[in-house]
C-alpha cells in the first residue's frame, strides 16, 4: 500500500514540475503523459490535463500506448489544466514516459 502524500508536496511538485502542457488533441476525460517525476516515497505521473478535461481526484486511469496498456494510476492532484497521478502498476517491462495517453479508466457492467 503506498503510503499518502501530504496534498501541499503535491501541489509544489505539480507546480515547479519543468514541463509546458501542450494542447493536445487527446478526448475528453483523457490526457497525456507529459512526464514522470520521482520523488522519496512515490514516483509521480504528470498529465497535461485536469478538470477541464472531466477529471477528478480518486480516479483511475489506464495508461497506453499505441493501444498497448502501460499500467495504471490513480489520480492524486488536480488543477483545471494540469494533473499528478500515483502509479499503481505496471505491465512487466514497462515504464510510463512523456507521450502515453492517460484514459479514464470505465468498468463495463
Amino acid at each position: 500500500m503506498l503510503p499518502r502524500l501530504p496534498s501541499l508536496c503535491l501541489l509544489a511538485l505539480v507546480a515547479a514540475a519543468p514541463f509546458t502542457v501542450r494542447a493536445a488533441s487527446v478526448r475528453s476525460g483523457a490526457a497525456e503523459v507529459v512526464g514522470v517525476q520521482a520523488t522519496r516515497t512515490a514516483d509521480l505521473v504528470l498529465l497535461g490535463a485536469g478538470f477541464d478535461a472531466g477529471l477528478r481526484q480518486g480516479m483511475v486511469c489506464r495508461i497506453t500506448r499505441s493501444a498497448v496498456v502501460i499500467g495504471e494510476v490513480l489520480l492524486a492532484d488536480l488543477r483545471s489544466n494540469c494533473s499528478a497521478a500515483l502509479i499503481l502498476n505496471l505491465a512487466p517491462g514497462q515504464s510510463i514516459r512523456a507521450g502515453d495517453v492517460a484514459a479514464i479508466k470505465v468498468l463495463k457492467t
